[in-house]
């Protein structure tokens, strides 16, 4: 039985949507539905959070766009509020292509690649080489003829008409100084919202799989109780640090230490990541064979989820949470309650 939440209304249209749309329908109609509901809009991190995993557990493809519009508006409203574009839908694109993206006689050069939204998004926040820092500009990226989706060929992920995109001879409009899209705790401290959409991903592949078992009247078999439950304890126990962590960056206590605030997020972001493994290898077992059929929801949602979590740079951010929570002095319990 669904709640009557707004969320969820939107979250059951998203859902039904899914399937068509890694078979070739455009993410326009899904994008277009949360734009119009306008979840996106909710300043308050932890509602926000919540909203990106509802999200995320209806439509993967769909949250990931979500997520970029929300980071690019948050960039801008920090950076540069009267450069919001009216009415736009944001990204942003931070991975270079083979040509990286400079500046060269006051145009933009280069392209950049893994760009999500190809033909949705309609201003793009990109990153620009300048000197051994970097520069972030906004961009128009409406013209079709710079788009090459065709290059995204990842087996999950499909439906984010993903690829690369040539940005050679746009002016671009600066946002901030040089160095600020890597201030922190704007940057790695951001990725929260990763996790927010991992911790989705996972509750959409474990509900996947109990309609799944559900259909074969499998459910009740004490197996597969087991193998589904221990997943999704461990997931619902994350929302906790998912919200701590999206609280602590957004708010207060991440303006005043902001490297607490960049270990909360990167150990919610790690954390996650290790349940949505855990959730694929469970729903292949309690599934089987059916699952790696073609047409198959759990397959598709599993392929999803398991290459968004491809993020970058795991063991770095490992490495740095770590060092910064065991560096600190007193009660280790003090990272939590600051």
């Amino acid at each position: 039985m669904r709640n009557d939440r707004p969320i969820d209304f939107l979250a059951a249209k998203l859902g039904d949507a899914a399937a068509a749309e890694d078979g070739g329908r455009s993410l326009a109609g899904s994008v277009e539905a949360i734009v119009v509901s306008k979840v996106l809009e909710e300043r308050r991190p932890v509602p926000l959070a919540r909203t990106l995993v509802a999200i995320a557990e209806a439509n993967l493809s769909a949250a990931r766009l979500a997520e970029g519009h929300v980071n690019a508006l948050r960039l801008l409203r920090l950076h540069r509020p009267d450069a919001i574009p009216e009415g736009g839908f944001l990204g942003v694109w931070g991975a270079d292509g083979d040509d990286p993206l400079r500046l060269e006689d006051g145009v933009l050069r280069g392209s950049k690649r893994y760009a999500s939204g190809l033909g949705i998004v309609t201003h793009a926040l990109v990153t620009v080489a300048d000197g051994d820092a970097s520069r972030l500009a906004l961009v128009d990226v409406a013209d079709a003829a710079r788009h090459r989706p065709g290059s995204w060929a990842m087996l999950g992920m499909r439906a984010t008409i993903s690829g690369d995109v040539d940005l050679t001879g746009l002016d671009p409009v600066w946002i901030g100084p040089p160095g600020a899209y890597h201030a922190e705790p704007s940057f790695v401290g951001g990725v929260w919202r990763i996790a927010a959409l991992q911790l989705g991903g996972t509750l959409g592949l474990l509900g996947a799989a109990r309609d799944e078992l559900a259909a074969r009247e499998r459910l009740d078999a004490d197996a597969q109780v087991s193998r589904l439950a221990a997943p999704l304890g461990r997931a619902l126990a994350a929302f906790g640090l998912v919200e701590k962590a999206a609280a602590v960056a957004e708010g207060p206590e991440g303006r005043a230490d902001a490297d607490r605030a960049v270990a909360l997020s990167i150990q919610a972001r790690l954390l996650t990541e290790d349940l949505a493994q855990d959730a694929v290898a469970a729903t292949e077992r309690a599934v089987g064979l059916p699952h790696f059929a073609d047409g198959s929801r759990t397959g598709r949602v599993a392929r999803d989820l398991a290459t968004y979590c491809r993020q970058v740079a795991r063991d770095a951010m490992e490495q740095r949470a770590g060092r910064t929570l065991l560096a600190r002095p007193g009660p280790l319990s003090g990272a939590w309650h600051g």
